[in-house]
C-alpha cells in the first residue's frame, strides 16, 4: 500500500517523510492546483529525502492545453528534475475537445525515461474516463491520479473501482483529492487501489514577533502569517489504517 503526500516545500516533504509517507509529489502553488517547483527545491528535497520524489511539470495554471513554447518548457523541467536526482515526474496534456492529447504526452513520457511518469488530474477533465485510460495507458504513463471524475476521490470511488478493474495490470490507477483518515479505509474496500494520494496537512504559525494585519500577498483569504504544511501525525495515523484495511479478510 503506498501513501504518495503532495507538498509545495522542501520542509512540507521532510515533515511527510518522518510521518511515514512512502513517496512525495513536490509542486509549487497548491491554490493553482500545483505548477513546477523551483530547482533549489526539487535538489534541497533530494539531498534530504530517502524516499521517492516525484515533481510537478506544469509551467502554469489554469486549463492543460499546451502551447509549443509551453510544452518547450516541459521538456527542459523534465530534463531538469531528472538531472537534479528526481524519481518521476507529473503531468497531463489535453486537447482543445478535452481528450487526452495522445502525441505530446507519449513524446514526453518517452522524453521522461528513465523516469517514471504520473497522468495527473487532468484526467478528470476529460469527457470519457473509461477511454482516456486507454489512451493513457498508449502513451506509455505508469499511472493516473484520479478523483473519478468527481469533487473528491470517496465520492468518485465507483468510477475509479470501474478504472481499477478495467486497467488490470497495464497501469497503476491511483485515487486523489479529498482522502483522509476518515474516509481511506472505506476508498480502499471500494476501489482495491493499490496507492493513494493526499496532503494531509496541518497549519502552522509563523514565528515572526511583528505581523502587519491588513496586508494581503496574494489573495484576501490567505494571511502571510500561516502556512500549510504536511502533518506527521495525520500520515502516521493514515499509513496505520491502510496496513490494517490491507490485512482484514474481509474486504469485498
Amino acid at each position: 500500500m503506498i501513501l504518495e503526500i503532495t507538498v509545495n516545500s522542501v520542509t512540507s516533504a521532510l515533515l511527510a517523510q518522518e510521518g511515514g509517507a512512502d513517496r512525495i509529489e513536490l509542486c509549487d502553488n497548491f491554490h493553482e492546483g500545483g505548477t513546477t517547483p523551483g530547482a533549489g527545491s526539487i535538489a534541497k528535497a533530494r539531498e534530504n529525502l530517502h524516499i521517492d520524489l516525484f515533481v510537478m511539470i506544469r509551467p502554469r495554471g489554469g486549463d492543460f492545453h499546451y502551447s509549443t513554447l509551453e510544452l518547450e518548457i516541459m521538456k527542459k523541467d523534465i530534463q531538469s528534475a531528472r538531472n537534479l536526482g528526481a524519481d518521476g515526474v507529473v503531468f497531463g496534456l489535453l486537447n482543445p475537445d478535452g481528450t487526452v492529447d495522445r502525441i505530446h504526452t507519449a513524446e514526453l513520457v518517452a522524453f521522461s525515461r528513465p523516469l517514471q511518469v504520473t497522468f495527473h488530474r487532468a484526467f478528470d477533465l476529460t469527457p470519457d474516463p473509461f477511454t482516456a485510460l486507454e489512451e493513457i495507458i498508449e502513451t506509455g504513463a505508469d499511472r493516473i491520479l484520479t478523483s473519478g471524475q468527481a469533487p473528491s476521490a470517496p465520492e468518485g470511488a465507483g468510477i475509479i473501482a470501474s478504472l481499477v478493474k478495467q486497467a488490470g495490470d497495464r497501469i497503476i490507477l491511483m485515487p486523489g483529492a479529498g482522502i483522509n483518515e476518515s474516509n481511506i479505509l472505506e476508498l480502499y474496500r471500494l476501489t482495491r487501489a493499490g496507492e493513494f494520494h493526499a496532503s494531509l496537512r496541518t497549519q502552522r504559525q509563523s514565528a515572526m514577533s511583528f505581523q502587519r494585519e491588513g496586508i494581503f500577498m496574494g489573495n484576501s483569504t490567505s494571511s502571510a502569517y500561516t502556512h500549510d504544511v504536511a502533518s506527521p501525525g495525520r500520515i502516521r495515523i493514515m499509513k496505520k489504517i491502510l496496513a490494517s484495511g490491507s490485512h482484514t479478510s474481509d474486504v469485498p
